[in-house]
C-alpha cells in the first residue's frame, strides 16, 4: 500500500504540470524525462529484478517503434490500437530471444552479448526490406488531433507518458511485493538454489523478459508518435540500449524509484552538457560513461541507495571487507 500512495502522489505532481505551464519548453523537458523513466523502468524489470543483463534492449524499442508506424502507414489502423499491437509484438520477439537464449542457459556476458546480437540483425534486416523504408525510414503523416494521438500541445503527450510510466511503476510495484516477483529475484541472486526449492529459472526469466519487452515496445511507439519517424538506426542502434541501462544502474537496480531518480539526474545532466557543450558531437555518451563508472566505484547500489552509504562502508568494500 505504501508503494501505491507513492505512487499516486507522484502521478498527481506530474499530471498537474501541464495545467500549471504552458512553456514548451518545460513540457518538452517533462515529457522526455518520463520518457527516459520509461526505459529504466523497462530495462529494471529485467536487468535489476531479474539479474539478466540486456546490451540490446533496442531490439523491443526498435520494433515497438515499427509496429507503430506500420500499422498507421500500411494497414490503417488507428494508432491507439497500434500502440498495444507493437507492445505486444515487442513481447513476442522479446519471448523468441529469451527462449533461445535461456533454453541454452546463456546468462551473464553471455546474453548481453546475444542481445546486442539480435538488435543488430534487426538493424541490418531493417534497412534491407521495403516496408520499413530500408534506410530512408518511415516518417508518419501529420494529422493532428487526439484521436490519431498528435496533440495539439506536448500536454497530451507528457499525460500520454505519464500513463506509460504508471503501468511501469505498478508493474515494478507488483514484483516488489508478488510471489513471481520473489521468484525472479531469488533466481537473480542464486538460480542453483532457487531451483532447488521449486521455481523454474526458465519460466521466470522467460515472462521478466517478455514483460521488459512489452515496455519498450511502449516506448517505441511513443517515439514515433511524438517525433513522427523512425529508421534503423534510430529504432536499433546501441544509444537507447545504453541510455535504459545506465538509467537504471546509476538509479539503483532492482528498486521501484531507482531508475525514475537514474533517469531524470541523467536528462537533466544530458541538458546541463547539451547546452555547455552543444560544439562537440558525442559528448553525453562520454558523461554517460563516467557517471555509471562513478557510481559502480562509489554507489554500487545506486541514487537509490545513497541514504545508507557511508564512506567507511566504502574503504572496506575497496579493502575486501564486502559490499555495502
Amino acid at each position: 500500500m505504501k508503494d501505491l500512495r507513492h505512487i499516486f502522489l507522484f502521478v498527481l505532481v506530474v499530471a498537474a504540470i501541464p495545467l500549471l505551464t504552458s512553456s514548451g519548453v518545460w513540457l518538452n523537458f517533462v515529457m522526455t524525462a518520463l520518457y527516459a523513466c520509461l526505459l529504466a523502468q523497462a530495462w529494471n524489470v529485467l536487468g535489476g529484478f531479474g539479474g539478466q543483463f540486456s546490451f540490446g534492449h533496442a531490439l523491443f524499442f526498435g520494433t515497438g517503434a515499427y509496429v507503430q508506424a506500420i500499422a498507421q502507414m500500411q494497414w490503417g489502423l488507428n494508432p491507439w490500437v497500434a500502440l498495444p499491437l507493437g507492445m505486444v509484438i515487442a513481447a513476442a520477439v522479446g519471448a523468441f530471444v529469451g527462449a533461445v537464449s535461456f533454453r541454452y542457459g546463456l546468462k551473464g556476458s553471455y546474453f548481453a552479448l546475444v542481445t546486442l546480437a539480435f538488435a543488430e540483425v534487426f538493424r541490418i534486416v531493417a534497412t534491407s526490406v521495403p516496408f520499413t523504408g530500408a534506410g530512408v525510414g518511415l516518417m508518419l503523416p501529420l494529422r493532428e488531433s487526439t484521436a490519431n494521438m498528435q496533440f495539439g500541445s506536448r500536454a497530451g503527450f507528457v499525460w500520454l507518458m505519464l500513463g506509460l510510466v504508471t503501468l511501469a511503476l505498478l508493474l515494478t510495484a507488483w514484483l516488489r511485493h508478488s510471489r513471481f516477483g520473489a521468484c525472479l529475484q531469488a533466481v537473480r541472486d542464486n538460480e542453483d538454489a532457487a531451483r532447488a526449492v521449486g521455481v523454474d529459472p526458465f519460466q521466470v526469466k522467460l515472462v521478466a523478459t517478455v514483460l521488459s519487452a512489452a515496455l519498450m515496445g511502449a516506448a517505441g511507439g511513443f517515439y514515433v508518435q511524438v517525433f513522427q519517424y523512425i529508421d534503423p538506426t534510430i529504432a536499433y542502434g546501441p544509444h537507447t540500449s545504453v541510455e535504459a541501462l545506465v538509467g537504471a544502474i546509476v538509479g539503483g537496480m532492482g528498486t521501484l524509484w531507482g531508475p525514475v531518480l537514474g533517469a531524470l539526474g541523467l536528462h537533466i545532466l544530458a541538458d546541463l552538457t547539451r547546452n555547455l557543450f552543444g560544439q562537440l558531437p558525442g559528448i553525453n555518451m562520454v558523461i554517460y560513461g563516467v557517471v555509471l563508472v562513478l557510481i559502480v566505484m562509489f554507489l554500487p547500489r545506486g541514487i537509490a541507495g545513497l541514504g545508507t552509504w557511508t564512506p567507511l562502508q566504502w574503504l572496506r568494500r575497496q579493502s575486501g571487507g564486502g559490499r555495502p
